[in-house]
């Protein structure tokens, strides 16, 4: 049988790879990855640039309040107003700009022709005025009088009679007698009073670091009143801060003064338990109490004996020498010695030489 020589069949060849499509994939991806960093890159530089300006911004806005408050000092009241209406602009929550914005406005409604007031009664002002134009000019004068009542009264009528007339400078001196009203009440003794008209400046905007302290100092004294005599542990834990606010207090005693009463009552509670030595215990608010003033009777009785417990007498040697008359009449001190006693003869067997 004779064998063909091409009955063997070449191998069907083998497709190429769509290298073309897998190019143009890779190239998309590598773009699509170009675009996301280079959105990132942007993105991020923007970022820098604007932390940039706010840091620029911030020290361009603190040094014209500087000035302003130079301008104030120096009586350019008008100059100070327009550096604190940039700020305002830029940041209305500008610390004490708004407070010397209102001050800068004041001062300039007087200049423009309204005298310096005589001191007027806090009464409200009763609403008779003939307009607008006149009751700015009243608000004006009871705020330069710190008559703060009597202002905040007039700018109600004011607002009543046009609600659109001079609305910023209304909006500053309706700030500006809040704040100062609150601030009169609080040192009054009336903390209800003031922290509530605090809390109606804030309407118009942020309150400075004083008043806020204030009446930060007024809610903490509320909150220690409150644990008067039921628990005194709190009482002294409260009142050890409203310290901090100076002569802090409510019409009736002042915040030292309750701190000093209540570390007194804590102390005897303490002194009651057996707990009087130790750290927080009867003896340190007893301590503590002395630092305001002298204890009252049954707490320095307490204290006496807390001291008497605490740190108990030692024994002592007494080593006072003794002294001796001497027949010159001069007193000698008798001072022990270590001189031996001559030695006594001892006998011996050996006869004496004749």
């Amino acid at each position: 049988m004779i064998q063909n020589s091409d009955s063997t069949q070449p191998s069907t060849p083998i497709k190429p790879k769509k290298r073309g499509r897998a190019f143009l994939i890779n190239t998309l991806i590598l773009i699509v990855v170009l675009a996301v960093a280079s959105l990132a890159g942007y993105q991020s530089g923007i970022g820098v640039r604007k932390d940039y300006e706010s840091s620029v911004l911030a020290v361009q806005l603190t040094e014209q309040f500087q000035f302003a408050e130079e301008d104030l000092q120096a009586g350019r009241y008008e100059i100070a107003k327009q550096r604190l209406e940039f700020i305002i602009a830029k940041d209305p929550s500008f610390p004490g700009a708004q407070e010397k914005l209102t001050e800068a406005l004041v001062q300039i409604n007087l200049q423009q022709g309204i005298q310096s007031p005589t001191p007027i009664p806090s009464l409200t002002p009763t609403p008779d005025f003939s307009g607008a134009e006149e009751a700015f000019a009243r608000a004006s004068q009871l705020i330069a009088a710190q008559d703060w009542q009597g202002a905040l009264g007039a700018l109600d009528v004011l607002r009543k009679l046009d609600p659109t007339y001079q609305h910023s400078q209304v909006d500053g001196m309706y700030y500006f007698a809040f704040r100062n009203y609150g601030v009169s009440l609080i040192n009054q003794g009336n903390l209800e009073g003031g922290i509530y008209q605090l809390t109606l400046a804030e309407r118009f905007g942020p309150l400075d670091r004083d008043a806020n302290g204030l009446r930060e100092g007024a809610r903490v004294y509320i909150i220690g009143a409150s644990f008067w005599e039921l628990d005194w542990a709190q009482a002294v834990f409260y009142f050890t801060q409203a310290r901090a606010w100076g002569n802090l207090w409510d019409g009736t005693m002042t915040a030292s003064e309750r701190y000093w009463f209540a570390s007194m009552r804590y102390g005897d509670e303490l002194f009651a338990q057996g707990k009087i030595c130790e750290e927080e215990e009867a003896l340190v608010h007893y301590k503590n109490a002395q630092t305001i003033a002298s204890l009252d009777k049954i707490a320095q009785g307490n204290y006496n004996e807390a001291i008497t417990l605490c740190f108990p007498a030692t024994p002592t040697l007494d080593l006072t020498p003794s002294v001796t008359p001497t027949l010159g009449g001069i007193p000698t001190t008798e001072v022990p010695t270590n001189t031996p006693e001559p030695p006594t003869e001892v006998p011996t067997d050996t006869p004496p030489t004749p």
